[in-house]
């Protein structure tokens, strides 16, 4: 009964771990960057956008070129916001991983 009782009180921490992470996961912010500069967005931990900057000096390009930066942009932000929100889970975890989980992103 012992083990049972260790596992159930690991299970709970991890449980509380998990709940702390995902709320730091929350106030995450990252932003991304594309054409030099010129398109910057901003997602936040729950992968919304934020905040987008265009250049004035962009916005005389084609419409297709603008598209394709935002998207370069919201590529960027969302692969460092992915980073982010595992190294916060692995924190959680102590580095455990759980097999099959993925952060919805």
């Amino acid at each position: 009964m012992t083990d049972f009782s260790k596992i159930l009180d690991k299970a709970k921490e991890l449980e509380i771990k998990m709940k702390e992470s995902q709320e730091k996961i929350k106030n995450i912010s990252v932003t991304g960057i594309s054409g030099g500069d010129s398109v910057k967005l901003t997602l936040n931990g729950e992968s919304e956008i934020i905040n987008l900057d265009i250049s004035p000096e962009i916005l005389r390009e084609d419409k297709t070129i603008i598209e394709d930066l935002i998207k370069a942009a919201h590529n960027n932000a969302k692969s460092q916001l992915k980073s982010k929100t595992s190294d916060e889970i692995s924190k959680a975890t102590g580095g455990f991983g759980i097999p099959g989980f993925k952060w919805p992103l």
